[in-house]
């Protein structure tokens, strides 16, 4: 369907299970992390972009204090009371959008002064692809209840808002990156973001002009944030600041690794090396991009990948497998995208060169008896909007 399809068919949807026409439609965009993994909760830089695969938030005010949502992926109808609301109640899928009421409660917004509301939700987002479909959800809620309730907060404020309601509600230690993408993107560009200051920049990344796209391999190999590989991961990446004496891994240097070396254990000191190599590396692909063009990349997303998998351990076979045959078949760079444990690989690849890298996959993954895996192009498009 065509997002257009996607708006009307969500607002149809809308009166179809609550009787009456929704006050609009807004949607968000799930995201690919460009690089930068695993570095935004540790304060460092990030370079994602906001892709045309999208979620729609169908919304209407009630005259109560309730709060129900319905989703295309659920049959759950869920309802609360904003005035009650807590981190501690939610759960499920439920915990996405109802969360974002109660976040931005804890954001100053007084609850049990706004008229509830109806939401249905839809989304052509895979689900545990690591294209952050939950952010979508976030942010389309969010932009919807800031117009609805005119609250007037501006996008960084609510994408902090949407990093809390991940962070207490769903139970995901994640950081502000994917939200940030999903509401700041812009068509054909990428956000640079310090996710130290929440300063962020726009960056061209001239894919169409250098005939390159982006492919998505889904592996279809499922991962769940909130559980521990995750979590474990951050554990490491506090404990290693600790030992080392700073705030957080944003102010380790690549030449402060020798120390680290001394300081760490083995593990501990390969997780940090990662983190503080990918900053670097983020760093490097922007200041690529602006002087060079996205043909000077690829490296710098091949070696990204290398410190996922050795120093941060968060690869899987099919990840690997992906990489590999990808560039076999001609992308100039790829890399497993998101949190890891399974989810996508990207792969910056000549557009003609597409068919080729997909066919090339799919071989390699029946030859090695994996789950044949989704593959298809996405494009860097603009952020949460209104769409009806």
């Amino acid at each position: 369907m065509t997002h257009d399809d996607f708006t009307a068919q969500t607002a149809a949807e809308f009166l179809s299970r609550f009787g009456r026409a929704a006050d609009g439609v807004w949607s968000a965009p799930g995201r690919v992390n460009l690089i930068g993994e695993h570095t935004d909760y540790n304060e460092g830089f990030v370079l994602p972009f906001a892709i045309d695969r999208r979620t729609w938030a169908a919304v209407g005010l009630r005259d109560d204090n309730a709060a129900r949502v319905t989703s295309t992926f659920s049959a759950d109808e869920v309802e609360v009371e904003l005035a009650t609301v807590s981190a501690q109640t939610l759960d499920g899928w439920s915990a996405y959008p109802l969360g974002i009421a109660w976040a931005l409660g804890q954001n100053g917004v007084e609850l049990v002064e706004q008229r509830g509301f109806d939401a249905h939700i839809a989304s052509d987002v895979p689900v545990g692809a690591g294209l952050s479909s939950s952010a979508a959800i976030e942010c389309a809620v969010a932009i919807a209840l800031d117009e609805r309730w005119k609250l007037g907060i501006d996008r960084p404020t609510l994408a902090r808002v949407g990093q809390l309601a991940e962070n207490e509600a769903v139970g995901a230690p994640t950081g502000i990156m994917d939200q940030s993408a999903s509401l700041l993107g812009r068509r054909d560009s990428a956000v640079f973001l310090d996710c130290r200051s929440l300063r962020s920049e726009i960056v061209d990344l001239g894919f169409a002009d250098a005939g390159l796209e982006i492919v998505i391999i889904d592996t279809k190999v499922s991962h769940a944030h909130a559980t521990g590989g995750y979590a474990a991961r951050r554990a490491s990446c506090e404990a290693g600041a600790a030992a080392l004496g700073v705030d957080s891994l944003r102010d380790v240097s690549v030449a402060d690794l020798d120390r680290a070396r001394e300081l760490l254990d083995d593990e501990t000191f390969r997780r940090v090396r990662h983190v503080v190599t990918e900053n670097a590396r983020v760093l490097a692909t922007v200041r690529a991009l602006r002087e060079s063009g996205p043909l000077a990349i690829g490296e710098i997303l091949n070696d990204s990948h290398v410190s996922m998998r050795d120093d941060f351990e968060i690869s899987v076979a099919e990840l690997d497998l992906a990489v590999v045959a990808a560039r076999e078949a001609g992308a100039i760079g790829a890399r497993m995208t998101g949190g890891g444990f399974g989810g996508a690989a990207i792969a910056l690849t000549p557009s003609h060169l597409v068919a080729d890298v997909t066919a090339h996959v799919l071989e390699a993954f029946a030859a090695a008896r994996f789950t044949a895996p989704e593959i298809f192009t996405v494009a860097p498009s603009d952020g949460a909007k209104r769409e009806l």
